[in-house]
């Protein structure tokens, strides 16, 4: 059997261009002992992927050129050689960027039992909506009552981010860019903040207008000018859970930072970056807690869908032009 699959043979610089990702085919091996063969139905792209072109080791290993590309996908077994998976069955894995996986048995994961879209398990039960929880609960600590303030707000996580805050009762407030996007975070009652064609003064005077007492809590996605805004308007005691920055993530050098980074001192905040893959013991409690919720249709979860294989490279591009609301799936 074939597997068809995308590499890169350079690191980019910058933003890489769509030339960069090339489609190759391969046979497979023959299944061994333990092995697990799956043909994937959807595939996710991430923003955190651009880090692993680099070439560098971070928290994560870079891929490898030449080699299929990795990311999260669900799929159907098509073949088994471990006794824990049989023919049909719905798995989660990380074998994505192709069509057909093989894969240790250990590192497959059969999907849980809740009446959802087996993509969900890509993004509102999977990694962003683990994310989000475990940035707004493990690292910022969210209590009744705190107003939040999140970036990328109508992302994979920062969609989820505003729903789970709102829930506590207090301002939630979302920096998003299109009115698409706006009107989606106001219609969830959230107050909308557009971040397009400000710098980092009028933005902060908009984020102050829609939230004048300040906030206990900033969920990061973004850093640049959403994170100079943000710091002007913490609370005595802020806590800041950093998920990311996208904004910088295809800077060719480096960038200067906020002017005003005194203001953690000022407001005596505690600002924490977080890998989720570092909590994941906490994804279970959050899918047994939030599964039924999203089953009942508790939670609205955004997806933008991008159509086969040959599409994911595009699929990716578009997480860095804003081109997604809430998740973004390839579905092959």
């Amino acid at each position: 059997m074939k597997s068809r699959y995308f590499t890169i043979h350079d690191h980019p610089q910058g933003l890489p261009d769509r030339e960069l990702f090339k489609l190759e085919e391969s046979d497979l091996p023959e299944l061994q002992d333990g092995e697990v063969r799956i043909r994937n139905t959807w595939l996710s792209v991430d923003p955190y992927m651009r880090g692993r072109m680099d070439g560098v080791t971070t928290y994560i290993e870079p891929f490898e050129l030449g080699k299929p590309l990795e990311g999260a996908a669900v799929g159907e077994v098509i073949e088994s050689r471990d006794s824990r998976f049989k023919e049909g069955d719905k798995v989660r894995h990380m074998g994505g960027w192709r069509d057909i996986a093989q894969l240790p048995g250990n590192q497959v994961e059969s999907l849980p039992d809740f009446d959802v879209p087996e993509q969900a398990y890509l993004g509102v039960l999977g990694m962003p909506g683990t994310t989000a929880w475990v940035g707004l609960n493990i690292i910022a600590e969210i209590k009744e009552g705190d107003n939040v303030l999140v970036s990328a707000a109508s992302g994979a996580v920062g969609s989820l981010a505003v729903q789970l805050a709102k829930a506590k009762g207090g301002t939630v407030v979302g920096i998003a860019g299109d009115q698409k996007k706006l009107d989606w975070l106001e219609s969830k009652g959230i107050k909308a903040v557009s971040y397009k064609g400000k710098d980092a003064r009028q933005l902060s005077e908009d984020i102050k207008n829609a939230c004048p007492e300040g906030f206990d809590v900033y969920y990061e996605n973004v850093g640049g000018d959403c994170l100079e805004a943000a710091l002007n308007n913490l609370k005595v005691g802020a806590r800041i859970a950093v998920c990311g920055m996208i904004s910088r993530y295809n800077d060719e050098g480096p960038s200067a930072g906020p002017s005003n980074l005194a203001m953690i001192l000022i407001r005596r905040a505690r600002m924490q970056g977080f890998i989720v893959f570092d909590h994941w013991q906490h994804h279970t409690d959050f899918i047994n807690e939030f599964g039924p919720k999203v089953a009942k249709g508790e939670i609205d979860y955004q997806e933008t869908v991008e159509e086969g294989l040959e599409k994911t490279p595009d699929a990716f591009l578009k997480l860095f032009e804003g081109g997604n609301q809430g998740k973004m799936l390839v579905k092959l």
